[in-house]
Order: C-alpha cells, then sequence, then structure tokens
C-alpha cells in the first residue's frame, strides 16, 4: 500500500498517520517497524498511534504482564519475528519507537485514534484504553466529537463513513484488503 500511495506524496507536505498494529498480525513484524522508521527518516511528517497490539507487547516487555492475552492475540509472530537463535531481542530503537507511540493525532478538522473516543469525554480527559480497545461503544455513537474521527481497530467488510467518523480497517488480517485514507479528498486507496 505505501508503494501505491508513495509517488503522490510530497514529503515537505504531506503528513502521514498511522493508526496502530504494526505487529502480531503477520510473518515480520520487525520488518514493518523496520519498514516504518525508515520512512520516518524519509519524510518529516510521519505520525505514528499507540495500537492495542503494541500495548499489549509493552506491558509483557516492560512489566512482565499479560504474556498469555498477548501470545492469544497474535504476539508469538512478533516474538518469533525478533528472535534470532532462540532468544528475543527487541533492539533498543524498535523499543523507542513502540514507547513513543501517540494515544491519538489531532489535526484541524479531524482526529486520529487507534480505537475510538468515548461520547461526552474531552479528547484530552479520554481514558488510555478506550483509545485502543473500544469499540461497538464508539462505532454506534451518533456522538458530534467536533471532528471527523479517523480509526481503525474494528475490522469491517468496507470502509465505514459517518457524519461523525471514518473507519478504514477492512480486515486485511482476515484476508481483506488493506486501506488507508487521503484527506481532506476523502478518496481510499487498498492493496
Amino acid at each position: 500500500l505505501i508503494k501505491k500511495i508513495e509517488p503522490a506524496l510530497d514529503p515537505q507536505r504531506d503528513t502521514v498517520v498511522f493508526l496502530g498494529d504494526y505487529i502480531d498480525r503477520g510473518p515480520d513484524s520487525k520488518g514493518v517497524v523496520d519498514r516504518i522508521l525508515q520512512l520516518r527518516k524519509d519524510f518529516p511528517h510521519v505520525v505514528c498511534l499507540k495500537g492495542n497490539h503494541e500495548e499489549m507487547l509493552l506491558d509483557w516487555v516492560l512489566k512482565g504482564e499479560n504474556y498469555d492475552l498477548y501470545l492469544y492475540n497474535g504476539g508469538g509472530a512478533t516474538i518469533r519475528s525478533y528472535s534470532q537463535d532462540g532468544t528475543f531481542t527487541l533492539p533498543q530503537g524498535h523499543l523507542d519507537f513502540f514507547t513513543s507511540l501517540l494515544l491519538y493525532y489531532e489535526m484541524e478538522h479531524y482526529i486520529f485514534v487507534h480505537a475510538g473516543l468515548r461520547g461526552g469525554i474531552p479528547l484530552e480527559e479520554q481514558d488510555p484504553h478506550d483509545l485502543i480497545w473500544i469499540r461497538d461503544e464508539f462505532i454506534l455513537s451518533p456522538h458530534d466529537f467536533g471532528k471527523t474521527v479517523v480509526f481503525g481497530h474494528t475490522p469491517l467488510q468496507q470502509v465505514l463513513v459517518a457524519p461523525n467518523k471514518i473507519g478504514i480497517d477492512t480486515g486485511a488480517v482476515y484476508g481483506g484488503t488493506l486501506t488507508c485514507l487521503e484527506l481532506p479528498a476523502r478518496r481510499f486507496y487498498s492493496a
């Protein structure tokens, strides 16, 4: 998908926002993070948000917590990706990347978040757990968040476009497509 949109990107003008879940769902999580780190070098305006999978990795790596939950949600693929000779090794640059991830990113007309927001709560007071885990309470909410919320996390058969939100997780992990959105044109790309 990056190869598809990269020729149209203006490195000095465009901002690229990644919504999280870079790891766990494919055989080369390390390679995905390497690619994003390279993009950050090539494009000065790359924003990376934290997804629930990065949170689970950090819970295990930094706190020694929720290992079973992490494995249940695909963590074994990431552990294998970062293992050499049977030893899990997370490079410092990758750990720095995971710990630097933002919970949300706000622009003039948009709020970008991994999972969603809870209605009636100011953005700066949102529960971090909701930002990376919430599903139905957000997706079904008609609440006006003041800006269009762009989110991933919940796989859908097609892009969700509602008056208050745009969901772009089209289930790549389950055989669907990987989707991105160009704003303000609201042009969708998939691979």
